[in-house]
């Protein structure tokens, strides 16, 4: 039996003499991490000896498998993504209006020089 001592709650006093993690639990290699990398330099290597669909499969693995080793990472993304596909349909919507405007100079300058 531990005898907690009053001036402790037994949260402060579990975090006070909280051991060290085993060597099993500090040297824990991570595999999913270790796929990811192998699969995306393998896909680099395919990719550059000119084997461009085997590059790409294995270069879209390593990244789908980092890409679910980091979740947290993934979710800061989806929830990003909203507001940048807004700004891109900003920004399409200015490019086409540009356009549009090019297109009705363009005519009345062949209006102009035709006459």
């Amino acid at each position: 039996m531990v005898v907690v001592p009053l001036s402790l709650s037994q949260e402060e006093f579990d975090n006070e003499f909280e051991t060290e993690p085993s060597a099993s639990e500090a040297q824990q290699t991570n595999w999913v991490g270790l796929a990811a990398g192998g699969a995306l330099v393998a896909g680099g290597l395919l990719l550059l000896t000119g084997q461009r669909r085997a590059g790409l499969v294995a270069a879209v693995s390593g990244a789908t498998l980092a890409l679910l080793d980091d979740q947290k990472t993934v979710q800061t993304w989806w929830s990003l993504l909203p507001a940048y596909i807004d700004d891109l349909q900003r920004l399409l919507d200015h490019v086409e209006g540009t356009v549009g405007q090019v297109a009705t100079q363009r005519d009345r300058l062949r209006r102009v020089l035709n006459r």
